[in-house]
This record gives C-alpha cells, sequence and structure tokens, in this order.
C-alpha cells in the first residue's frame, strides 16, 4: 500500500485543531507571562537582598589574655538613627560558651567599626559576634 497523506494525518489521529497554532499562540503567551514574572522576582529579590537592614563581620580577635579576649567587629546599617545590640562571645577550646556581652551602639552613622574586650570565667580560644539586632 503507498503513502498517502490524506490517509494519516497526525492532525487528525491526535484531535488537533486547526494544525494547532491556537494552542501554540496560548502555550507561548504562557511562557512569556512566566519569564516575565520570573526575571521581575529575581531583579526584585538582587535588590532587596544586595542591602540587607543589618550587617555585622568580624574584622580581627586579639586573644593576648586568654581571660580577656579582645573583638574589632563592623556593624553596617541601613538606618543611621537605629540603635543597635550585638550579643558577643567568647569560646573555650570544646566550643562552649565562656564569655557573653550585650555591646549596645548608640544611633550615629551607618558604618561603624568597634573594639571590645569580652571577660571570660575559663580560657577562651575564639570569639565573635553572635548576633546583632536592631533594639
Amino acid at each position: 500500500m503507498s503513502y498517502n497523506e490524506s490517509q494519516f494525518d497526525y492532525y487528525d489521529r491526535y484531535g488537533l485543531s486547526s494544525r494547532g497554532t491556537s494552542s501554540r499562540k496560548s502555550v507561548r503567551i504562557a511562557q512569556i507571562i512566566f519569564i516575565v514574572a520570573l526575571t521581575s522576582w529575581v531583579i526584585w529579590a538582587g535588590l532587596h537582598h544586595s542591602r540587607p537592614t543589618l550587617a555585622h563581620d568580624v574584622i580581627a580577635f586579639e586573644n593576648s589574655d586568654p581571660r580577656n579576649p579582645t573583638i574589632r567587629y563592623s556593624i553596617t546599617r541601613r538606618d543611621a538613627s537605629a540603635e543597635v545590640i550585638c550579643t558577643l562571645t567568647a569560646r573555650d577550646f570544646d566550643k562552649n560558651i565562656v564569655g557573653q556581652i550585650d555591646d549596645l551602639i548608640a544611633a550615629g552613622s551607618q558604618s561603624v567599626e568597634r573594639t571590645v574586650v569580652i571577660p571570660t570565667r575559663a580560657d577562651a580560644v575564639n570569639v565573635g559576634v553572635a548576633r546583632c539586632r536592631i533594639r
């Protein structure tokens, strides 16, 4: 039997009307809407998270006296009029907290660098900023 296009047509076989052009257009429109929404969300997320409300970084610490280690850290805040409280911790060799203080940073400039001594009950090995929060 010879091949005849009128006998075997995929569009008739699978029930597609008018060669599928209307369904292709609706799929293309849905894809474009999805891509625009996704691109908008990525741009918003990038801009929102690139400048957080509050950020802190440990610059250095000195442990010449293990009972009174010194930490130097910086704070960057979006709102310079906000007071910030940072919890600073000192840990021993087994990672137990042996000293902890709350450091209050008064309103002022957006970027602040602080040097603080943390008194401990045992010899400390390292220090760090546990968290910072706006008061």
